[in-house]
């Protein structure tokens, strides 16, 4: 897997990323939901420079021009509900992507440490020969990446499979390296260490769906 992490460099990126953590902003849900956008334009813009361009010729009123054009089918498949926003802000720039859109939650059974990643609804157009962007905002475990690469099987191969995500943690990322493509690419914004015993990224930002659409029961 190619791993790019951009927490380090220096970039507007970084006041993003401090607003969805601290927890004061984090009040704000529609300035939670819009600052995980723009993160995602951010992320997809580094994207789009690995992907396949063609070069085309368009003609204004004075002329024509020269433009490369990137070519390849995409396909955006998001991780309900908190990757909501993240999907906009990739649609934003990728508009003219098709899209897939999948459940997957944590089921602790017994408010014990232990879960299981339960997966209750699926949609997506053929895969075969398109790239695969996966969105989910939360790389903890990897388990949840996991479950869904399982299920998009179903639905064709991909010639390539990208992974966007805001905020991993080391074991996370290391995990879903033993679980996807080697070509894989990771696009996030920012690798933390620890994992809580419940699987929760610390110091993380909490529970990006709560944030962005309030408490769950």
């Amino acid at each position: 897997m190619i791993v790019h992490h951009f927490e380090s460099g220096f970039s507007v990126l970084n006041r993003f990323i401090s607003e969805i953590r601290d927890i004061d902003i984090q009040k704000d849900p529609m300035r939670f939901r819009r600052n995980i956008e723009r993160i995602g334009e951010v992320l997809c813009y580094e994207m789009s420079k690995t992907l396949t361009y063609e070069t085309k010729t368009v003609k204004t009123v004075l002329g024509t021009k020269d433009i490369a054009l990137p070519v390849d089918e995409l396909v955006l498949c998001s991780v309900l509900r908190a990757g909501i926003p993240l999907h906009q802000g990739l649609l934003n720039y990728f508009d003219r992507s098709e899209n897939a859109f999948i459940s997957a939650y944590r089921h602790h059974k017994d408010d014990s440490d232990e879960f299981e990643v339960i997966v209750k609804y699926f949609a997506a157009p053929s895969l075969g020969n398109k790239i695969l962007v996966l969105t989910d905002p939360m790389l903890a475990t990897g388990r949840t990446l996991e479950n869904v690469l399982k299920v998009l099987k179903s639905h064709g191969q991909p010639k390539q499979i990208h992974i966007i995500s805001v905020i991993g943690s080391s074991e996370g990322v290391d995990y879903i390296k033993g679980v996807f493509p080697a070509d894989t690419h990771l696009w996030i914004a920012a690798i933390d260490d620890e994992l809580s015993s419940k699987g929760y990224i610390i110091p993380g930002l909490g529970d990006a769906g709560d944030l962005a659409y309030g408490e769950k029961r």
